[in-house]
Parts: structure tokens; sequence; C-alpha cells
């Protein structure tokens, strides 16, 4: 199946008077250049665009317009394998747009050297740089969030912080630093669109996209991409939900569950038979299962040796390491990058 996307703004809005009037008729439309990676995430981009074509359609008149590039000029296939016509190919922007690129799956792939070098190049004219979804690792890569905050799908994020020590990596919906922004993926572009709106024209109109979108909890940049625990556990118990934390926060150096247990005031034997009643499993095999987790993460996403990726999630031993890997996974931590490497390879 094939798109074609075209500049364009809302046809509807030549068709009917303005919904909410904005009082600043001079201002020319702010740009936005859309980058679409191969394999990015449709939801991300969509939400971000119909976000524009909505308060243009609101506003009755051009507020914002949009270019869609891609690497080659011709045809970018999403992670959902539908293949999308753009306009064209990578080229040079105007100061004043706002560029936006648009990650998914396999985002190291994607990150090719052609668009590295473009990124420093339109990055040094000075316009706003942003990565949706995964696209923040290709910034990153480019050295276009050194020394800022940032932030990237929770999927990602370990990879990320392991690869790019000097960006300050935040665990929000999206981060706006300076001329750089980064969103978390999914949803979290209408949240954005929806602050530049609120910036350019005001809040009402902001609102008014909101409501379009049947959006009805509008997040900043203070609020977490990730469930929180007792709803992502489905269990509602403020000890549990403490423990839980601090094994997500100490992976590299995992805490003896006695003393996960007297930290929330409990035995040893209380928090296992508060382990086994709410998750079917000790605090010793919850905790291993959160460390193989970051390691698949880590072997899946980054070229870490396998050793090092077993010191990074708290095993001394890579013999250890591999057993464990093995046992919960069915396959060892080399098959697994082997496999990786020859998926990404066809």
């Amino acid at each position: 199946m094939h798109f074609k996307i075209y500049h364009a703004v809302s046809r509807e809005m030549h068709t009917q008077p303005p919904i909410i009037t904005i009082n600043d008729e001079g201002r020319k439309p702010r740009k936005f250049v859309f980058v679409l990676l191969n394999d990015f995430t449709m939801l991300c981009f969509a939400c971000a665009l119909e976000s524009l074509r909505i308060a243009n359609r609101m506003a009755g008149r051009d507020l914002y317009s949009w270019d869609i590039l891609g690497e080659g000029g011709d045809t970018v296939r999403s992670s959902a394998g539908t293949d999308f016509k753009v306009k064209k190919d990578l080229c040079e922007v105007g100061r004043d747009d706002t560029v936006l690129v648009c990650g998914g799956l396999d985002v190291q792939v994607a990150t090719t050297k052609k668009l590295i070098s473009w990124l420093r190049r339109e990055a040094r004219r000075g316009p706003m740089i942003g990565g949706l979804c995964t696209a923040g690792y290709s910034l990153a890569l480019a050295g276009l969030l050194d020394g800022k905050k940032a932030t990237i799908h929770w999927e990602n994020q370990d990879s990320f912080s392991e690869e790019f020590d000097e960006v300050e990596l935040t665990k929000s919906v999206f981060v706006v630093d300076g001329n750089r922004v980064t969103t978390a993926g999914g949803t979290a572009s209408i949240d954005l669109m929806l602050k530049f709106i609120a910036e350019d024209h005001g809040e009402e109109l902001a609102n008014a996209v909101a409501d379009q979108l049947i959006y009805n909890s509008i997040r900043t940049d203070q609020d977490q991409q990730r469930l929180s625990i007792p709803t992502r556990i489905g269990v509602r118990h403020p000890k549990l939900s403490q423990v839980i934390q601090q094994m997500e926060l100490n992976i590299e150096e995992p805490i003896s569950p006695s003393i996960l247990a007297k930290d929330v005031g409990m035995s040893t034997r209380q928090l296992e038979r508060l382990f086994r009643r709410y998750l079917n499993r000790s605090p010793k095999r919850y905790y291993m299962e959160l460390r193989l987790q970051k390691a698949r993460n880590l072997l899946m996403q980054t070229d870490m040796s396998v050793i090092n990726v077993a010191l990074a999630c708290g095993f001394a031993s890579p013999s250890h390491f591999s057993k464990c890997y093995r046992a919960h996974y069915n396959t060892t931590p080399y098959r697994e990058r082997g496999a990786q490497a020859a998926r990404l390879s066809i």
C-alpha cells in the first residue's frame, strides 16, 4: 500500500468561518519540516500533523504549513509496513522552520551518515530541531543534544543512557531545551504540538484542538511517560510499589531483598509473602527479570559487548549471566545478538 503526502493545509478551513478568532492577521505561518526515517512510527507523525491541521481549521486560515522530507526524496516505509511517498529529499531548511525527525523501529539503522551530515549542517543555520519517538537517538548521534536535557521512548532509555553520557536523559513525555526538542513517542506528539500552539496563538486555540482530538488530559514536560508502578503491575500496595521502584533504580548494583524489606519497614519473610501474593514470584525472581529485560534491550539496541552488558545489569560473571539469560529467554546472549544482527542485515 502506498500513500502520497504533500505539503498541504486543511481544505475545511476554506469552506467554514473560523471557530477561534486569532488576532494576528499579519503573522507569517509557522513552517514545520517533518523528516521521516525508515520504519518511522505513524502514530507520532500523525498526531503531530493532525494537531497542526486542526489548528488551521479552528482558526479558519493558515497558521501552520509543513513539508515532508525523506532521504532520497522518494518512498519511506513506516513500521507498519506502509510506504509513504514524500515530496523532497533532505534539503536546506529555513532558519525559522521547525524540523521534526520522526523515528521508530531500528533507529540505529535508519540513522544514516547522510542524515547525520544533514542534521549537523542544518543545525548550524539555527532552526529548532526535534526528534519524535526514537529519533532523539539520531539527534544525539549527530551531537545536537550534547549538554541538553532530552527524552526518548522508555524502551530505548537503557541503551540511550549507556551510549550518550553527555545528554541529560529524563523520563518526561517531551522535553524542550533551547532549540532542541525530543518526545517519548506515541501521543506525546500531541502534547508537544499543543504546547507550541498555546505559545504561538493562545491557550484557547490549543484547548480547542485538544477537544477536536478527543484529548482530555493535556500533559506537560513535567509528566512522566510510563504508567505509575501500581497501574503497571495492577496492584495498589504502597510498600510493594516502593520496593519495585528501588529495584528499577538499582539494576547495575542490585540491592538484597533483606535491605529492600528493611527500607520499607518489613521483614524479609513479609516481603516474600507480599511478592508471592500479588506477583506470584519471589522478590529475587522479579528482580532478576527486570535485570534480564534491561540486558535484552542493551543487546538488541547497542553495540556493547556481552561482558559489558552483563556488568551493566548487575552480573559479575559472564557465565552466570549467560546461564540466567538462557533460562529466561531460551537462548544465549551471543545468539540473541547474532539473530538481531542477521535480522537488520536483511
